[in-house]
């Protein structure tokens, strides 16, 4: 299969998917959905894979939804004549067989263990991507953070609710503020934090690990404890989040923030949204990615 946004390899029991829009800091579009969904399901159904690995290409795991144009390059699916369509956008949010955020999140039901390798920008829908995994190892100067709090957007996958506690879930929800690999790794958001030079050895090693043991072991153990989550009514929150997430794309607010993206460019647009808090890409030097750090596919 060719594949337009992502690259798929195997090599003995591991499997890895690399999205590979590396000019775009690997921005979510179509097809990368539908393709992730494919890839994972190529995995599912080859035998000898007994582990998945995601990662991205260049200077970050991913950047989020490209929000470029105000969406439109999902075209008819939340459009009618034009326009944006609230009914058309509620079944595209929550239908199996068109949800962005469903497909992305099969690396979720998908019985064999998934390992998400992060480095650089994992932000917005990337970092619902991302904690859809069974592990996350980051490189210490990643940033983890959803800037649609603040703006355009609501929680996807609910990974950043049920991976940490009220307190943080409620802070992160409300303020939208990011966090370093290192900071993610502390409150439990993810696994570990590694030096970027040692980030793709250490994820190789844990894949290595977890291919030693049985897919049906790995299968049980992934099965009970995503069933505790979903008893926990994660579904109904991966339901509510991007119905919401659609609402909030087209509020007053939201329509003025894309018109002045259009208009001014996207840096202009994040600037008022982000600057006053002096994060994402206005945040200091040491609390941003290092943009020396990429991975070659």
């Amino acid at each position: 299969m060719n594949y337009e946004t992502l690259l798929y390899a195997v090599d003995g029991p591991i499997a890895t998917i690399t999205l590979n829009r590396p000019e775009h800091l690997n921005t979510i579009v179509p097809p990368m959905p539908d393709e992730v969904e494919a890839a994972v399901e190529r995995a599912t159904r080859e035998e000898a894979v007994r582990v998945i690995v995601v990662r991205g290409a260049g200077r970050a795991f991913c950047a989020g939804y490209d929000f470029g144009g105000g969406f439109r390059h999902w075209g008819s699916a939340l459009e009618t004549d034009g326009r944006w369509d609230p009914g058309k956008d509620f079944v595209m949010a929550t239908a199996p067989q068109l949800s962005p955020t469903k497909k992305l999140a099969s690396i979720w039901s998908c019985p064999k263990p998934v390992i998400a390798q992060v480095h650089g920008w994992c932000v917005g829908g990337g970092s619902d991507f991302a904690l859809c995994a069974d592990l996350v190892v980051a490189s210490e100067d990643a940033v983890i953070g959803t800037p649609y709090s603040r703006m355009w957007g609501a929680y996807l996958s609910g990974m950043w609710i049920y991976r940490l506690g009220l307190a943080k879930a409620k802070e992160h929800a409300l303020t939208g503020r990011p966090l370093t690999g290192v900071e993610a790794a502390a409150c439990g958001l993810i696994n570990r934090a590694v030096p970027f030079a040692d980030l793709e050895s250490v994820v190789a090693d844990l894949a290595c690990d977890l291919a030693r043991i049985p897919s049906s072991q790995l299968a049980a153990m992934k099965l009970v404890v995503n069933q505790a989550y979903e008893a926990m009514g994660l579904g109904t929150v991966q339901t509510l989040g991007p119905i919401l997430d659609g609402l909030m794309r087209n509020t007053p607010d939201a329509l003025q923030f894309i018109a002045q993206a259009e208009s001014e460019g996207v840096r202009a647009a994040i600037a008022d949204r982000d600057a006053p808090f002096g994060d994402y890409a206005f945040a200091p030097a040491d609390r941003r990615p290092d943009p020396r750090n990429v991975i070659e596919p």
